[in-house]
């Protein structure tokens, strides 16, 4: 009996000795380390001063050139150029919505001075808190103006009007300037050739069914067809009729 006590309590020494050893894996003192700065290397706080850098700021700037994700590339575009604004053009190419999408900035940005109307009697104008006129964009002196000009006005501004670099991106510029470009083909501008090239036809309702056939060959039935006659092979015989009665 006494053995069994004994044992009893050596366990429960055992296990409470094995219990103390375990420290959750956080083992503060792990010996020696050849490279104590590789294992435990130090945190420094955004905007704290840090010894590792000439300038001893923690926060870094971005390596020069580095373009944020979703934006495109800087524009080659300098702002006193003006050679260059008669040249500088894209190659981006806008479908309907796109254009829309164009009309809507516009109004939202450029209407306000020059109007929803492209005439230059925006609401700022009209209401006589500005002496000159914005620019009528239907007049002849704008008719024919490069898109690039346009470009450059909005990217830096010109004379009153302010930039519009930070309010409109890269894409969103042309849209508007695509938009000015539709509207002044249409008042005796040049013609219009910013719009994209069609698109293919999606394919019909009846083809999306099939999704295990290409869309293309998924014959589409007439509701002139006619209806395909029974399979007279997979059909039972009908059952002989016989007038004679069984012999006996």
């Amino acid at each position: 009996m006494k053995s069994i006590k004994s044992i009893l309590v050596a366990s429960i020494g055992l296990m409470l000795g094995i219990t103390a050893c375990n420290s959750g894996y956080m083992r503060r003192t792990p010996g020696y380390i050849y490279a104590p700065d590789m294992t435990y290397s130090r945190a420094y706080d955004a905007y704290t001063s840090n010894p590792n850098f000439s300038d001893s700021q923690t926060s870094r700037p971005p390596v020069p050139g580095a373009i944020a994700v979703g934006h495109a590339l800087p524009d080659h575009l300098m702002e006193n150029d003006s050679m260059a604004y008669k040249t500088y053009t894209t190659s981006l190419r806008f479908n309907d919505d796109q254009m829309a999408e164009g009309k809507r900035l516009f109004n939202i940005y450029c209407g306000i001075c020059h109007g929803t109307n492209l005439d230059g009697q925006g609401p700022l104008y009209t209401s006589g808190k500005f002496a000159a006129m914005p620019a009528n964009f239907k007049d002849g002196k704008y008719l024919h103006m490069p898109v690039g000009q346009m470009y450059a006005a909005i990217l830096y501004g010109k004379n009153m009007m302010g930039a519009y670099a930070s309010q409109l991106e890269y894409a969103q510029r042309w849209m508007v300037i695509a938009y000015i470009k539709k509207m002044q083909s249409e008042n005796g501008g040049d013609p219009f050739t910013f719009l994209a090239s069609a698109t293919p036809a999606m394919a019909s309702a009846d083809s999306m069914k099939h999704e295990d056939m290409p869309k293309a060959a998924v014959p589409v039935a007439s509701a002139t067809t006619a209806a395909p006659k029974p399979d007279m092979a997979k059909e039972k015989p009908a059952k002989p009729t016989h007038s004679k009665h069984k012999a006996h």
